[in-house]
Formats: C-alpha cells, sequence, structure tokens
C-alpha cells in the first residue's frame, strides 16, 4: 500500500497501525530526499515537525493544507505566556477557541456521515463520547494533537542531537542498524518528551516516607525516573546497546500508559531506517534552542548539516 504524500484534500486515515507504515515510510522518504545538502538548515521545522504534523492530519482526517495549524495548537496548547508563543493568556485562550471551533464543525460533517476511521469520525459516533460536551471534547483534542504531535517530534530530533553528543554510539548504529530498535527506546528515555504527569491521589498512601492524602494532586517526573541511577546504570549516558532498554517511563504506566506509543516508536524507526540508507552523517552544528516549558521538553530549532 502506498499513499501520496500531497493528498487532495484530506489524508485518509487506515485503520490499522500496519498500515500506517508505508505511509510514514514514503512521506519520511520524500522529506529525507528534500532536505538541502551541504547548507545549514533546522531539523526541528524541516523533517520532525513536517512528519509528525502530516501523521496528525492522517489521524484526523484533517484539511492537508491547513495541517500546520494542528503544530501550531499544540505549541498554544502547552505554551507559557510572554515566553514567544503566545503573549498573553486571553490570546492563548482565543487561538484554543479556534482549534475548538475548526474540529466541532468537523465533527458535525463527521457525525452527519456515515462512520469512518479518522478519530473525529469515531468520537462523533462513539456510544460515551458522541455527547461530550465541548470543553470535554477540546481537552480531548488537545490531548491528542500534543500527544501526537509534540512528543514524536521531539523524539526526532532528541535522537539527532543525542548521536552528536555521543558520537561513538553513532558510529555504533551505522556499523549496525540493527540496533535502531534499541536507538528509539534509548532515545525515547534519554529525552523523555514528556516531563511529568499530575494525578489525583484516589487513597490515602504512604509513598517514601512521604504522606499523601487522598484528593491530594501528585506531580509523577518521568524525566527523574528515567535519571535514576538506582535503576539504570549510567543514566546520563546515552547508550543504544543498554540493557533493558525499553524499561523507561515515558510513556507513563497502567491504565493511564500513552495509547500512541507503537505509533510514536515506528515514526522514530522508520525516519533512522530512511536516514541510514541515505546519509553518511547528520551534523549538529550549533545547540539547539529549547521550548520554554517544565512539562514539554522539546526543541524549537536545532541546526545540522547532512554530509554524504
Amino acid at each position: 500500500m502506498t499513499c501520496s504524500a500531497k493528498p487532495s484534500r484530506r489524508s485518509r486515515a487506515p485503520n490499522h497501525l500496519a498500515l500506517l507504515e508505508p505511509i510514514i515510510r514514503e512521506r519520511a522518504g520524500k522529506l529525507l530526499d528534500e532536505a538541502p545538502r551541504g547548507e545549514v538548515f533546522n531539523w526541528v521545522d524541516k523533517l520532525s515537525i513536517e512528519l509528525t504534523t502530516q501523521m496528525l492530519a492522517t489521524l484526523f482526517d484533517f484539511p492537508w493544507e491547513d495541517r500546520r495549524k494542528l503544530t501550531r495548537w499544540s505549541d498554544v496548547a502547552t505554551a507559557a505566556p510572554g515566553q514567544g508563543i503566545v503573549d498573553t493568556e486571553e490570546q492563548r485562550r482565543a487561538e484554543l477557541m479556534e482549534c475548538l471551533g475548526y474540529f466541532m464543525n468537523l465533527w458535525q460533517e463527521r457525525a452527519a456521515a456515515p462512520p469512518r476511521n479518522d478519530l473525529i469520525s469515531m468520537l462523533a459516533h462513539g456510544e460515551s463520547t458522541k455527547t461530550m460536551p465541548s470543553q470535554e471534547f477540546l481537552g480531548n483534542l488537545l490531548l491528542l494533537i500534543v500527544g501526537g504531535n509534540d512528543t514524536t517530534r521531539n523524539s526526532i530530533t532528541g535522537s539527532v542531537y543525542a548521536l552528536n553528543k555521543f558520537p561513538e554510539q553513532y558510529s555504533k548504529l551505522k556499523a549496525n542498524p540493527a540496533l535502531i530498535p534499541n536507538l528509539v527506546s534509548e532515545t525515547i528515555r534519554w529525552q523523555t518528551p514528556l516531563a511529568y504527569m499530575r494525578r489525583t491521589a484516589l487513597e490515602d498512601v504512604e509513598l517514601g516516607g512521604k504522606q499523601i492524602k487522598k484528593g491530594d494532586k501528585v506531580v509523577m517526573w518521568y524525566v527523574s525516573g528515567n535519571r535514576d541511577d538506582e535503576v539504570i546504570a549510567n543514566p546520563d549516558a546515552f547508550d543504544i546497546e543498554r540493557e533493558n532498554v525499553r524499561r523507561h517511563l515515558s510513556f507513563g504506566f497502567g491504565i493511564h500508559r500513552c495509547v500512541g506509543n507503537r505509533l510514536g516508536e515506528m515514526q522514530l524507526r522508520i525516519v533512522w531506517e530512511e536516514i541510514l540508507q541515505r546519509f553518511d552523517h547528520i551534523e549538529v552544528m550549533g545547540e539547539p534552542r529549547r521550548v520554554y516549558s517544565s512539562f514539554v521538553k522539546g526543541y524549537e530549532s536545532l541546526p545540522v548539516r547532512i554530509a554524504g
């Protein structure tokens, strides 16, 4: 199965993860083939954002020409006012209401049509979701947008950055592409795209000598757990031959475990399979500019140059 990298209006959403692989591979290959050679460019914008935004548009069956709205809404959802994305909380709320209005139109369109496989149609026709209030709909949308965009795009960028910080690992990868699955897991641990998540305690409990009362708000620092030297040897190092490399907390745990984890892993795997087929080296030419956020461990830019 193949899919055009530029659908005419929408990007039809397959109903099985395996059907997405050739779509992702075609798009990743096209973006890599179009990337500049021998000149410095921003990897975040040219590849990481574009690939993940295309994928998100496919899952939503979102108008293709407007797909960068998804990128913008993802950035706005996690932005701190006055730090470069939005100037004020009022602007932030206004843009999120624009997001809600756009998706309400899609919702009404899908609700009036037979059920399809895209996420909006599933919500519009689902027994437990088809009558949800608008603010609940917006909350679910933002979870899907941020979860399907920010996390994977920052893992793709983080992998390039990490391999340049640890060049011996880059050499191992080039010598043995079978290590790509390990690279994927180690990147997701080392990068930890979302630094934490907050939950509400359902009962009184003692944890690590500390009392947590029912109803208390608890922040779970995934980024700290992923660097716990009591569990992970030499945790600050990036090691694609690490034992138990999948033992990380980046996807959460239990009933709240990330529902898109396999899709995110697949996108990162395919990107590196396609990179190694094309280029000898992607060289980081300077330090990244990071997103101003305690929640998203992200990148605004990463200057790179492709050699070979």
